[in-house]
């Protein structure tokens, strides 16, 4: 079966004539003829009626156009979509658990409104799982928290935001600011290991020799948060998934003697990656936010 065949088939049919159906498709009328020809020979049967004027589709003609108007009418929308096809390769992204709480969402949202015809999938992943993904090949970005990785990656800056120290406010503490080795002595409320979060406050505590060991470990920072609201200890996390509860005076901050944690952000792409059109669009989206930043 030939696709030209059934697009000559249907010319045929709308003009009446096999000379219309040659006019209408720039093409020869003895190209009509044969066309009709192989596909008669294929049926086994008349496709047309031959009239004095014009010729009239036979039941068998009529039932192999509409077989073949679904096929033809996939065929033009696929032909007008071929030279954007790249466009709309859907994109996926791997998003560590701080970012998507609080960056990410602003990023896609207005990824929507200016590209809608980006497709975006987001698994959100803790950092370390994100940095795997995007080096196995499971993820085409990586959206990263913390100190850059190694490798090779092409990184677009996405800002930075600040760890806090928090507990309830009827939480007992000392006056004045803790050092880290004071702090460790109180029970604690961390995220896990390979989360961008632990292991700044994990490298933090390294520098003047002490190590962390939480009563409440937990992927959830927001479990974190109202653990630290109920009293169960000090929580360390994002300032800013910290806002609310601190404007509600459910925690207050805990001053840190000389102390200052902070978590840089990245889009990641792997530097061999070949780059789609559709995931150049996303970059330079994000390369755009940067300088508007």
């Amino acid at each position: 079966m030939i696709l030209r065949h059934l697009e000559i088939l249907e010319a045929i049919a709308q003009t009446g004539t096999f000379t219309g159906a040659a006019r209408k498709l720039y093409i020869t009328q003895s190209a009509v003829s044969h066309a009709v020809a192989e596909l008669e020979k294929q049926t086994g049967a008349d496709l047309f009626y031959r009239l004095p004027k014009g010729v009239a589709l036979t039941p068998c003609g009529e039932m192999l156009l509409d077989e073949a108007k679904g096929i033809l009418t996939a065929c033009r929308d696929l032909d007008r979509r071929i030279p954007h096809l790249e466009e709309n390769i859907p994109i996926h992204v791997a998003s560590s658990i701080t970012i998507a709480s609080f960056l990410l969402p602003r990023i896609l949202s207005n990824i929507r409104r200016e590209m809608p015809e980006l497709h975006i999938s987001v698994r959100v992943e803790s950092a370390q799982t994100c940095l795997d993904l995007l080096n196995n090949g499971g993820a085409d970005a990586a959206f990263w928290e913390g100190t850059m990785p190694r490798g090779n990656f092409l990184a677009i800056p996405l800002g930075s935001y600040s760890l806090q120290a928090v507990c309830a406010p009827d939480f007992t503490l000392p006056a004045g600011p803790l050092t880290l080795l004071e702090l460790v002595r109180y029970p604690l409320l961390l995220r896990e290991p390979g989360s961008a979060i632990r292991d700044t406050f994990d490298n933090m505590l390294a520098v003047v020799g002490c190590t962390a060991v939480p009563v409440w470990e937990s992927v959830n920072s927001f479990a974190l948060i109202k653990a630290a609201e109920e009293g169960l200890g000090i929580a360390v996390l994002p300032e800013k998934l910290l806002m609310d509860s601190l404007a509600l005076g459910r925690l207050r901050r805990i001053s840190l003697k000389n102390v200052r944690m902070e978590n840089r952000m990245f889009a990641l792409v792997r530097t061999e990656k070949y780059l789609t059109k559709s995931l150049e669009k996303f970059l330079d989206f994000l390369k755009k936010e940067e300088k508007n930043r």
